[in-house]
C-alpha cells in the first residue's frame, strides 16, 4: 500500500469528530490522498470491522476521475455525484456516506482508497462486494485511513 491518505480533522488511528457521525451532522469527512500510478478510477470503501453483526459497510465510492485527489466534507448521498462517480450501497442499504454509529465500545473505521487500471461497469447501489469483486485484478495502488470512535 503506498497510497497517502489523511483527513484534515483526525490523524491515523485518532478520534473521528462527532460532527461526522449518527451522534451529530453524520456528514461524510474530507479526506486527501496522494498516489504516484495513474490510473483510470479511484474507489474509495469505508468499512468497520467492529460491529456486532460483522463488518459493516459506511460508504462506498467508484468511478472517481482517475485526478481526484482529495474529496471535500458532506458528499452529498446521491447515486452519481457532479464528476460522474457513483455511490454504493451501505450497510444500512442506502446510498451514500453513513457514519460511525456503534452500539457500545470502540470500534475502528477504514478508508480504504484503490487507484484502478478500469473504470468499473458496475451501476449506482452496488455493494461493497460487488465492488470488490470486480476491482479484482485492477488494483494499480492502494492505501488506508484508520480512525476510531467510541460509544458508551
Amino acid at each position: 500500500m503506498t497510497i497517502t491518505i489523511k483527513s484534515p480533522d483526525f490523524s491515523e488511528g485518532g478520534l473521528i469528530p462527532p460532527r461526522y457521525t449518527c451522534d451529530d451532522l453524520n456528514v461524510s469527512l474530507p479526506l486527501e490522498w496522494e498516489s504516484s500510478a495513474e490510473g483510470e478510477s479511484i474507489t474509495l470503501i469505508c468499512e468497520d470491522p467492529d460491529a456486532p453483526s460483522g463488518l459493516w459497510t459506511h460508504w462506498v465510492l467508484f468511478n472517481l476521475p482517475p485526478e481526484t485527489r482529495s474529496l471535500p466534507e458532506n458528499i452529498m448521498g446521491r447515486e452519481e455525484l457532479e464528476n460522474g462517480a457513483l455511490q454504493g450501497a451501505n450497510s444500512w442499504g442506502t446510498i451514500g456516506y453513513r457514519g460511525p454509529c456503534p452500539p457500545s465500545g470502540l470500534h475502528h473505521y477504514f478508508f480504504k482508497i484503490y487507484v484502478l487500471d478500469v473504470k468499473l461497469s458496475l451501476p449506482a447501489g452496488s455493494t461493497r462486494q460487488e465492488v470488490l469483486d470486480a476491482i479484482e485484478g485492477h488494483v494499480l495502488d492502494e492505501g488506508q485511513l484508520m480512525g476510531i470512535y467510541f460509544r458508551d
